[in-house]
């Protein structure tokens, strides 16, 4: 049976009104100087969308699980359109471009806004697990406030603030460095590869710093600007979002829509 028979009989939503409003939703006019070219990046669903899978990666094992999962529409933080990108459509690029054009599935995709939305975003979700109060935009990437900051109702010690981000965050390769702060009480969160922004919360005074991923430069940063951090993975990170928006679909439409964990240890 043909995906188009199977949702023939569910509600369906015009392409267009679901693409305006998830960019007006999420900003995307602001955001100008992502790398990312957010928004639709592949036309589908010419009969109109019945369910939407959100996932983290623009990747073919989730097109293939969302394909088996009926979806019309995908919703991803990464797409596959960046900066000049797809100039040819071809080796990986037409292996990321030709499932979604052959089964006619559309792709929408969020980077930054998707980080940076006080609701849907992946930082504030992460901060209201965290339980997190008092939460505002902090830590700069490429003109936008991207992070949040916030404070914790009562003073945590840092053990307990590290098992807690990573009992959100499962499944990912966590990494800490005790900055010696012992109790925590205010806490910055940017998820994915956001630990070139840590120095950000040093200067500002921020008790510890909650990221996706760390590499070499950052570790060696640290030594020298000590500061509570931990690392829960890049993906484990940023699998609060593309949830998040899934919930706001199904709302705001009526129609299916899930989030697609694809697992990945990262």
């Amino acid at each position: 049976m043909s995906k188009n028979a199977e949702n023939g009989a569910r509600r369906r939503v015009p392409l267009g009104e679901i693409v305006a409003a998830l960019d007006a939703e999420l900003g995307l006019a602001r955001f100008q100087g992502d790398p990312s070219n957010n928004g639709l990046q592949v036309w589908g669903a010419p009969e109109g969308v019945a369910k939407v899978c959100c996932g983290v990666d623009a990747s073919v094992a989730f097109y293939e699980e969302a394909a088996r999962r009926g979806a019309d529409m995908l919703f991803v933080h990464h797409g596959i359109s960046w900066g000049s990108s797809l100039r040819r459509i071809a080796g990986a690029n037409y292996a990321l471009v030709a499932p979604l054009v052959k089964s006619g599935t559309a792709l929408y995709a969020a980077h930054l806004p998707l980080d940076a939305h006080p609701v849907l975003g992946n930082n504030a979700c992460i901060a209201r697990a965290l339980g997190l109060v008092d939460v505002e935009p902090f830590a700069e990437y490429a003109g936008f406030r991207i992070g949040v900051r916030g404070r914790f109702p009562a003073p945590l010690p840092w053990t307990g603030v590290k098992a807690k981000f990573r009992a959100i965050c499962p499944g990912g390769r966590f990494e800490a460095f005790d900055g010696g702060r012992g109790e925590v009480r205010t806490a910055c969160v940017v998820s994915g590869g956001g630990a070139d922004e840590f120095p950000q919360a040093c200067d500002a005074g921020i008790d510890c710093f909650l990221t996706g991923e760390i590499g070499l430069k950052d570790w060696n940063a640290l030594l020298a600007q000590p500061i509570d951090f931990a690392a829960a993975g890049h993906y484990a990170t940023e699998r609060f979002g593309p949830r998040a928006v899934a919930e706001w679909i199904a709302g705001k439409f009526g129609i299916e829509a899930e989030f697609v964990d694809m697992g990945l240890p990262f």
